[in-house]
């Protein structure tokens, strides 16, 4: 079932129970060595504050800084020193995604459940948050504005970004750029498990968040994980997925490109193309291999040989199926009728309709969010969105002629739960009704 350049080819029922749980173990907290890193890392921050996120900055990236914070107008000339077509790109998508989540904000809502009884839920932004943008091997204004403008969006009032420092002690020029268009309050150069530990304490310099957010490597997700009882989190977001469902109606080269530009993310990535039937499969391999030959990245062929593979299904019945269990970051349904498939589809962060619904305009400019579960949590956890910047409210109201409709039974069932002072608390207004 494997090669030299894919890890899995073949027949997706014939997968041995051994090559299945390898495609399904895909979390970073099952390495051992990222969890006692991180721990130690949260450990210095936690007792050290500002000099361990300096030491750690000297130590993981070469960088010696004098402040943490990053002053704005060094923000602000990062955005007039961008080159003009690459800001107006990053325009184009922080209007995409203000546009789709602006449209995708909860509403407050309040119901009658009987007559005298209302109940009520409303959403409230949060007071601050944090957002961390990677910078480790590439730097990501997108992840930035992903996070910073749905916050904005959603009426947070303080957003802080930790981002890592390059060796000149400042972040990337475009996260710099991208931090200034999306109108964050505050920026550090810090990275890594550090930079959660920061923001989930709080330092001399670095303000304690109400929840963090944003994708990271291993130990950034491992660090959020840890730090889950202290600080609010978005979700488990780790080395990127693609699983692509394909059939004959696919152009194989299509499907090649749609694999490698997951796989240069990083050496990490999951990559998995289902293809109905055995031809198309072929064809698919062969198109990938071709296209192998001309990629500049090594880690793209180190994640295809590593976590890659292109399987056959007998049918788009076992393809859904095997999805379902999965749960993918990123789903592409390239097949001739992606819509009538999608309402089969629950486990996947976000799903891609057709051939021509690259996964990189998703990434970059739909307006939908690219910060994802990944590891399997697609089946529990939603990608990034306003919800995640706000807290529900929920309140009600009995006025008194419902107090004396509802004080019997309700005692009644606070005698059942041997709860006397909650029973006499209902059956005062029975009295007063």
């Amino acid at each position: 079932m494997s090669g030299a350049w894919l890890k899995l080819t073949g027949a997706l029922g014939d997968l041995s129970a051994e090559d299945r749980s390898f495609l399904f173990a895909r979390s970073t907290s099952r390495d051992a060595a990222v969890r006692e890193r991180t721990a130690q890392i949260i450990s210095r921050v936690r007792a050290q504050g500002d000099s361990a996120l300096r030491a750690l900055a000297a130590e993981l990236d070469g960088a010696r800084l004098d402040s943490l914070e990053v002053p704005r107008d060094l923000w602000r000339r990062a955005l007039e020193e961008l080159q003009p077509p690459l800001r107006r790109a990053l325009e184009r998508t922080a209007a995409n995604i203000e546009r789709a989540h602006r449209a995708f904000l909860p509403k407050a809502i309040e119901v009658e459940t009987e007559p005298g009884v209302r109940v009520g839920r409303r959403p409230d932004p949060l007071r601050r948050v944090g957002i961390y943008a990677p910078g480790g091997r590439a730097a990501y204004p997108s992840s930035l504005l992903m996070a910073a403008v749905p916050a904005r969006v959603a009426g947070v009032p303080e957003v802080i970004v930790c981002s890592p420092p390059s060796k000149t002690g400042v972040p990337s020029g475009v996260v710099l750029a991208a931090a200034e268009l999306s109108q964050v309050d505050r920026l550090f150069a810090i990275g890594g498990a550090g930079a959660v530990a920061a923001m989930a304490f709080g330092t001399a310099s670095v303000p304690r968040v109400d929840r963090i957010v944003g994708p990271g490597n291993a130990y950034v997700a491992e660090a959020k994980m840890q730090l889950s009882a202290d600080v609010g989190i978005d979700l488990p977001a780790g080395p990127s997925e693609l699983l692509t469902i394909a059939d004959s109606s696919a152009d194989p080269g299509v499907i090649a490109r749609e694999m490698l530009a997951q796989a240069e993310h990083d050496p990490d990535a999951s990559v998995v193309t289902l293809a109905i039937g055995a031809d198309p499969a072929k064809r698919i391999e062969g198109a990938l291999q071709e296209l192998l030959g001309s990629s500049s990245r090594r880690e793209t062929a180190q994640a295809l040989a590593a976590k890659g593979a292109v399987l056959s299904a007998a049918s788009l019945e076992q393809a859904l199926d095997f999805t379902a269990d999965f749960a993918p970051e990123h789903l592409l349904l390239a097949i001739a009728q992606p819509e009538s498939a999608l309402a089969r589809v629950r486990n996947a962060g976000a799903v891609f309709l057709g051939q021509t619904s690259s996964v990189a305009f998703g990434d970059y400019m739909t307006g939908a969010n690219h910060v994802l579960p990944t590891g399997g949590m697609a089946r529990v956890y939603s990608g990034l969105s306003v919800v995640d910047f706000m807290r529900f409210t929920s309140y009600q109201s009995v006025d008194r002629a419902a107090a004396g409709r509802l004080a019997e039974q309700v005692g009644l069932l606070a005698e059942s739960e041997r709860l006397p002072a909650h029973a006499a608390a209902a059956r005062a207004w029975r009295r007063k009704a």
